[in-house]
């Protein structure tokens, strides 16, 4: 039985389909990496600079937070939205 398995071959077909599947899960995960180092760089970014406007205003504290939590929250959306598109390509493709 092992002998039979052994000599049994792969079609063309089922090899460019194997081969095309593996792209599309390298795809899917590069662009998943991408996202992830993306909003790690931009949340960096924003954390950093919200606590220099902070440092040479203090009197704009509460006005300089809120808008450094807006745009931590918009770039997190749009990093879940990415993992999840880089999700569905890699198990659906």
């Amino acid at each position: 039985m092992l002998l039979h398995m052994l000599l049994q071959t792969v079609s063309a077909a089922d090899l460019a389909k194997a081969q095309t599947a593996s792209y599309g899960q390298l795809g899917a995960g590069i662009g998943i990496g991408l996202a992830i180092v993306g909003a790690g760089i931009g949340l960096g970014r924003i954390g950093g600079q919200v606590a220099e406007a902070i440092a040479r205003q203090p009197e704009a504290t509460d006005a300089i937070r809120g808008a450094g939590i807006l745009f931590a929250a918009l770039l997190e959306g749009t990093t879940i939205i990415a993992l999840v598109f880089g999700l569905l390509f890699k198990f659906v493709a």
